[in-house]
């Protein structure tokens, strides 16, 4: 197993489908070649200064080494994005909360980047703003 260290692999991992938990959000992604899984951690700044971020991410890092590997699929990318309630939340049911999320079907979700494709009328704004032919 890798770690993910590169901003492009984290926004990658954003676009794709998602877990909640109260302690962390499980994003993962499928990848095309035929390397291993990879796994990064990130906690925003709103979580706390920079002590308190840094237990989370401990935390998060050993939830992972504790997981059973058979869990995740492989030729994945998966983020850990972590949430206040891991600094308070006890080990061992964050613990089932990660093996719940590797194992139940994940919430797919796409992030709008980009024009609508499934309109079939343009806009009022943008119907006003052409020449007449």
């Amino acid at each position: 197993m890798d770690r993910l260290r590169q901003r492009a692999d984290f926004l990658a991992v954003a676009n794709g489908a998602r877990a909640n938990s109260p302690a962390f959000v499980l994003q993962s992604i499928g990848r095309d070649d035929s390397g291993p899984i990879r796994i990064g951690f990130t906690v925003t700044k709103k979580n706390g200064n920079a002590p308190e971020r840094n237990r989370i991410r401990r935390r998060l890092r050993e939830l992972v080494k504790r997981l059973d590997p058979v869990l995740m699929q492989p030729h994945h990318d998966y983020v850990l994005v972590g949430r206040r309630d891991a600094l308070s939340r006890d080990f061992t049911t964050m613990l089932d909360d990660l093996r719940m999320a590797f194992t139940k079907p994940a919430r797919h979700t796409h992030k709008g980047r980009g024009p609508r494709t499934d309109r079939t009328r343009p806009s009022p704004a943008l119907a006003s703003s052409r020449k007449p032919d």
